[in-house]
């Protein structure tokens, strides 16, 4: 048997955590999308639009198209911000609030499954393998040089 590349142990990994996030949301009429957005916004001061994407890591589309989703459904209303006129705020309605906390505990019972499964030293070594890619693909250790 051929032995698995890391990318590939990541894009599987990633896949299946991502439809198991999927399919939670579904049962709340949801998706993991709205999920991850809807933790990134502060519930309580509320979150400038202009930084979520970045926060977030996604493409302005991308962002655009699933915050109009959570503005129809009453999830996020859009307030101008007070300290910049400029700038929008987005904050969550009271549903939202109560999805954010849905979305919360799914996240929250997914760690803890894998702490229960996991030993605290193989979950250290984990993180500390992720962050390394992290770094080295920030650094641009990987590829860095241009192709001509």
């Amino acid at each position: 048997m051929k032995e698995k590349t890391i990318d590939h142990v990541l894009r599987a990994t990633w896949m299946a955590v991502s439809k198991m996030y999927n399919e939670e949301a579904g049962k709340a009429g949801s998706t993991m999308a709205t999920g991850f957005a809807l933790l990134s916004i502060d519930p309580e001061k509320g979150t400038p639009s202009t930084s979520l994407g970045p926060k977030m890591g996604m493409e302005a589309t991308s962002l655009s198209r699933i915050l109009k989703t959570m503005e129809e459904k009453g999830l996020i209303i859009r307030k101008k911000n007070p300290t910049d006129g400029r700038s929008v705020l987005l904050h969550l309605t009271e549903f939202g609030k109560e999805m954010r906390d849905f979305s919360k505990g799914v996240v929250l019972r997914f760690d803890e499954a894998v702490k229960e499964n996991v030993s605290e030293e193989d979950l250290r070594t984990f993180i500390k393998v992720a962050n390394t890619i992290v770094e080295l693909i920030g650094n641009k250790k990987i590829y860095n040089k241009e192709i001509k």
